[in-house]
């Protein structure tokens, strides 16, 4: 009876174990699927529901079959409380949030998943199996994988946190050429750190536990010091560039448990983070390893420039020259999401096309505050895909468009990135607004950009400045236009 009972519970544990690794292979499919969904915003929304109903799959199983030496898992009413609570925050917080405020967001979230995976590394270390070290010593990738968890988890926080707060407008930026030096000197000694506990050799963890403390401490200060130095128009990079810290080190956490689902999910993050990085990086005109070592960012004394004239146009000289217009191309930028006035940029671009303009709109890489966000933005206003134009491609129209509309747009549109080799924006690739034969400019007056200098198309012989808040203006044009 009991080789029975013994070959009964054999089975059931291996049944077990099987419905759980089915469970992560279906979610691993569904986050895949979701990711490439997210390249198109016609189906994005649907892919996000995809990767949602992947993690809630994970979530579940892991409850109910995963077993650690035999044993279920403990504690879950605890667990069910903290899944409620922390379903409850994020769904409020979502909800809430403006537009304006969506780089917040997403630097907040990703900031929160960099201290899980770092508590994660925090909680396993002292639980390493004396048995391991006893034959390996320290050297060895369960011990690896926990202290890059614990220091790329701990530096996405630190840097999330401080990003934050940089959107936020809470905290400025540090410009001093030391910060260089100083970065890549944490950086050293985090890595010398990593190395010096691993070659430990045979220990008992339980004496060295403490160096896991002191090893957090310099990972959360050189998050901290790495992000301080960057600022201006530079935050899209290092935002994407945590969300890969992020995802990486949700991946070593996925080594830790055996768990696909969480080494999928966090693969999927930092490659895409990754990638996302390079992009941007390109798009500003920067290195990957200026970005690590924290040595760019806004600020810059510029070359002076001899500023001219502002010329500005009426509301209706606007409406008759964007209505007779062929060609018309809209540049979005922070202000149009400030003002909220996607909607009516909108039903601009369509009363143009009822009478017979083509409207299409230039998006630079890195307009707004964080990678997509005007693309995201056009999309909540039901903007046709097709109609969004990424800048490099929508360039060498621009000498045969009638009229290019600038809504809050600023540093991307700069002929100073071309000209100026004091900016600071200097090599980075931007909207060729000057291009077009009519430039007509909505603002709210003559403030600087994000990376504060000065914008040299604003004293261009064929801008206008349209003044006033951006949402207010296009309603009035839009009128203006129909009673043409």
């Amino acid at each position: 009876m009991d080789k029975i009972i013994t070959i009964t519970e054999n089975i059931s544990f291996t049944m077990t174990d099987s419905i759980l690794e089915l469970s992560y292979l279906i979610a691993s499919v569904l986050f895949i699927v979701g990711l490439k969904m997210l390249s198109n915003p016609e189906s994005a929304r649907r892919g996000n529901t995809y990767a949602a109903i992947g993690m809630v799959l994970a979530i579940i199983t892991t409850i109910l079959f995963h077993k650690q030496d035999g044993q279920p898992i403990g504690n879950i009413g605890y667990i069910l409380v903290a899944i409620v609570i922390g379903t409850i925050v994020g769904w409020t917080i979502a909800m809430k949030v403006k537009m304006t405020a969506m780089p917040q967001l997403v630097s907040l979230f990703n900031g929160m998943g960099g201290a899980s995976a770092a508590l994660i590394s925090l909680m396993e270390f002292p639980h390493i199996s004396a048995a391991l070290v006893a034959e390996h010593g320290m050297m060895n990738g369960h011990v690896l994988a926990i202290l890059l968890g614990l220091v790329i988890g701990s530096v996405s926080f630190a840097g999330s946190m401080i990003a934050f707060g940089k959107l936020d407008g809470r905290i400025g930026d540090i410009r001093s050429p030391l910060m260089r030096y100083i970065n890549i000197g944490l950086l050293v000694i985090v890595v010398g750190f990593i190395v010096y506990i691993m070659t430990l050799g045979s220990v008992k963890i339980d004496e060295i536990t403490y160096l896991i403390y002191i090893l957090l401490a310099i990972a959360l200060v050189y998050g901290i010091a790495f992000v301080m130095p960057i600022g201006g128009a530079d935050m899209p990079v290092v935002i994407s560039l945590l969300n890969s810290f992020t995802g990486v080190a949700a991946a070593m956490g996925g080594f830790l448990y055996n768990n696909q689902a969480m080494l999928t999910g966090g693969i999927l993050v930092g490659s895409a983070g990754t990638i996302l990085t390079v992009l941007m990086c390109n798009a500003m005109n920067r290195s990957l390893l200026n970005v690590i070592i924290g040595a760019f960012g806004g600020g810059g004394a510029a070359m002076v420039h001899e500023e001219g004239n502002i010329r500005e146009i009426t509301l209706s000289d606007a409406a008759v020259l964007l209505n007779y217009s062929q060609k018309v191309v809209i540049v979005p930028g922070y202000g149009l999401a400030v003002a909220q006035a996607q909607h009516i940029c909108h039903d601009l671009d369509k009363l143009l096309e009822s009478k017979g303009v083509e409207v299409k709109y230039a998006i630079h890489p890195v307009a707004g505050r964080m990678p997509g966000h005007m693309n995201v933005l056009l999309a909540e206003a039901d903007v046709p895909y097709e109609k969004l134009i990424e800048s490099e491609h929508i360039n060498p129209d621009l000498p045969n468009t009638d009229v290019v509309v600038v809504i809050g747009a600023n540093d991307v549109v700069n002929p100073a990135a071309q000209d100026d080799p004091s900016s600071p924006i200097y090599g980075m690739p931007i909207v060729n607004a000057r291009a077009a034969k009519n430039i007509i400019v909505m603002k709210r007056g003559m403030g600087k950009g994000y990376a504060a200098i000065e914008n040299y198309l604003f004293f261009n012989d064929k801008t206008r400045m349209l003044f006033g808040n951006a949402k207010d203006t296009l309603q009035a044009l839009v009128a203006e236009i129909k009673e043409l």
